[in-house]
C-alpha cells in the first residue's frame, strides 16, 4: 500500500480541468473536463487510507470511498467499480452533483494540511469508464417473485428503490405524473451540472431490467392510492417535494416574478428539445435582461448560472446573508462568480417596484427589487447567526426579471392522493415510523424529501435503498403470516 497509496505528501490537488469561461458561458456542457486515466490514478493514490475514514462516515451512503480509490490507484477499475456501486445506486450521478466539499471531501483528514483527495471527480471517472466499457448492468434477479412493489415518483429515491427491489426478483411498477424519469434529476438541475444523458440511460437500463414505468400518471387523478394498495403488496411514495416557498409584500404581483422551479424547467425542457410556450415568448427566458435571484441555496445557483448562459444582461443573487452562511454548496458559487454573476451579500429583499400597470387594471411589470442591508446577529437556537435589516439602508437593484428561489415545501399529499388517513406532521411532511419507513397505512411506506424535507439528491438514495430494505422484509414476513394462517 506504502507504494501506491499516501502521496498526498508529494501530490497535490488537482480537480479535472474547467473549460474555458467564456466557453462555459455560451452553452449548457458540463463545465469539467473527464479525468485523464493516469489523473485519476494519481489523484486515488493521494488517499492517506485511515483507520477510521471520515469521508465515508459523513457520506450519507457510508460509501467504501478509501477501498475504491486503492482499487482506482492500482488500476483496477472494474473492481473499483463493483465497490462504489455495492452501496450507491447513481455514482456517476453523486459524483456530478453531491456538495462534496461539504460532505466527503470537507471531512478529508488530509484537508487541513494538504487539501483533500477529489473523491467526486474520481467517483464519476470510475462509473462513466463503468458505462463505456459496458460494465453496468440491467437490475436483472436471479428468480422471479410472485410479489409487486408501487413505487409513486421517479427520482431518485423511487429509482433506488425500484433497482434494489428489482434485484431481489420483486414486480416493480413506478408510477409519475412526468412523461421522463428522474424527477428534479432532468427537470430541475440544469446541464452543466447534470447531463440529462446521464439520468436518461438510467431509464432505458431499468426498462432493459423489467422494471414497469407509469408516466404522466398522476396519483389522485389517473389513479387513486387506494387503487394502488389493491394492485400491489406494498407502496412507496418518494414523491419530492415541489411547493416553492413565496414571499408576500409590495408588488409581489408583479410581471416578470417567476419561481425557481418554473424557471429551471423550462430552461431543461427547451434544452431537450420540448416546446415550451414561455420559454418561447421571453416570460421563462433571460436572454438580454437584468435578473436578480432571491435565495442562496444551489437552486439560486442553478439560476443565476443558467441566466448567464441565456444570455442574460446582468445576472445578481440577492442573498440576507453573507457568503460564509449560505446553504449552498461553496464551489457553486465559485462557479457563478467566476461565469460573472454579482453577489448582494447581506441584503434581504423588501418590496418589488414596477410601472403601474395598463388602463385596464394589469399589475404591471417589474423593474427592480427593493431591498435592506442585514446585519448579523448571535446565533439561534440552530446555531446560526440571526439577521436583522439595517434602518435606513435600503436599496434597489434594477431588474427585468426576478426569480425566487427559496426552497420548497411538501404538496399536501392527503388532499392529492385522496387519502385523507396519509399521516402528515406539522411541516407538511409524511410521517412514518423511522425504524420501519411505514406510515400509519399499513403497507404505505416513504422517504426522501416528502419525508425529510427539501434535502439532497444523495439522502433521498438513501431512503430508497434503506426503504427497499423495509418493504423486503414487510412483504415477505406478510406472505409467512398466511402461509401460516393457511397451514394451521
Amino acid at each position: 500500500m506504502a507504494e501506491r497509496m499516501l502521496q498526498f505528501v508529494r501530490l497535490s490537488q488537482a480537480q479535472p480541468e474547467k473549460r474555458d469561461v467564456a466557453a462555459r458561458r455560451s452553452d449548457f456542457g458540463e463545465i469539467y473536463r473527464e479525468f485523464a486515466a493516469d489523473a485519476a490514478a494519481e489523484q486515488s493514490s493521494r488517499c492517506s487510507q485511515c483507520g477510521v475514514p471520515f469521508c465515508s462516515v459523513h457520506c450519507p451512503l457510508n460509501n467504501n470511498i478509501p477501498d475504491w480509490l486503492k482499487l482506482t490507484a492500482e488500476g483496477r477499475l472494474e473492481e473499483a467499480y463493483e465497490v462504489s456501486a455495492a452501496t450507491n445506486t447513481f455514482p456517476e450521478i453523486c459524483g456530478r452533483i453531491c456538495p462534496q466539499d461539504r460532505l466527503c471531501e470537507g471531512n478529508c483528514v488530509i484537508e487541513k494540511g494538504f487539501e483533500s483527495v477529489t473523491i467526486g471527480a474520481v467517483e464519476k471517472y470510475i462509473t462513466d469508464t463503468a458505462w463505456e466499457k459496458g460494465w453496468v448492468k440491467p437490475p436483472t434477479p436471479r428468480q422471479e417473485l410472485p410479489w409487486s412493489v408501487g413505487i409513486i415518483g421517479a427520482g431518485p429515491g423511487g429509482l433506488a428503490a425500484a433497482e434494489k427491489l428489482r434485484l431481489r426478483g420483486y414486480q416493480v411498477h413506478v408510477y409519475d405524473r412526468y412523461d421522463r424519469v428522474g424527477g428534479l434529476m432532468i427537470y430541475g438541475i440544469p446541464n452543466f451540472k447534470l447531463e440529462k444523458e446521464v439520468v436518461l440511460r438510467r431509464w432505458q437500463q431499468y426498462e432493459a431490467g423489467g422494471i414497469h414505468f407509469h408516466l404522466n400518471c398522476a396519483v389522485g387523478q389517473d389513479v387513486t392510492l387506494a387503487e394502488l394498495r389493491e394492485r400491489h403488496d406494498a407502496v412507496f411514495i418518494a414523491t419530492g417535494v415541489y411547493k416553492a416557498r413565496d414571499i408576500e409584500g409590495i408588488g409581489s404581483g408583479l410581471g416578470g416574478i417567476v419561481a425557481a422551479l418554473d424557471y429551471l424547467t423550462a430552461s431543461n425542457r427547451d434544452n431537450l428539445g420540448d416546446a415550451v410556450p414561455d420559454f418561447a415568448s421571453g416570460a421563462l427566458n433571460a436572454q438580454g435582461k437584468r435578473v436578480v435571484v432571491v435565495g442562496g441555496g444551489d437552486t439560486a445557483m442553478d439560476c443565476v448560472r443558467t441566466a448567464v448562459r441565456q444570455g442574460a444582461a446582468a445576472v445578481t443573487c440577492l442573498y440576507r446573508r453573507d457568503k460564509a452562511n449560505m446553504p449552498g454548496s461553496m464551489r457553486e458559487v465559485k462557479n457563478a462568480e467566476e461565469e460573472g454573476v454579482e453577489f448582494a451579500w447581506l441584503a434581504a429583499p423588501e418590496a418589488f417596484v414596477g410601472d403601474a400597470g395598463s388602463a385596464g387594471g394589469g399589475e404591471g411589470q417589474v423593474s427592480g427589487v427593493r431591498a435592506v442591508r442585514m446585519h448579523l446577529g448571535l446565533p439561534d437556537a440552530t446555531g446560526r447567526q440571526q439577521v436583522a435589516p439595517i434602518p435606513g439602508s435600503a436599496f434597489t437593484i434594477p431588474c427585468d426579471l426576478a426569480i425566487k428561489a427559496l426552497g420548497f415545501d411538501p404538496e399536501d399529499l392527503p388532499r392529492a392522493f385522496d387519502e385523507p388517513a396519509l399521516p402528515v406532521t406539522r411541516w407538511g411532511t409524511l410521517r412514518v415510523h423511522h425504524r420501519t419507513m411505514m406510515t400509519d397505512l399499513p403497507g404505505v411506506f416513504a422517504g426522501g424529501d416528502i419525508v425529510r424535507g427539501a434535502s439532497l439528491v444523495v439522502w433521498a438514495i438513501r431512503d430508497g435503498r434503506d426503504a427497499a430494505d423495509q418493504i423486503d422484509a414487510y412483504v415477505k414476513a406478510k406472505a409467512g403470516n398466511k402461509l401460516a394462517v393457511a397451514a394451521e
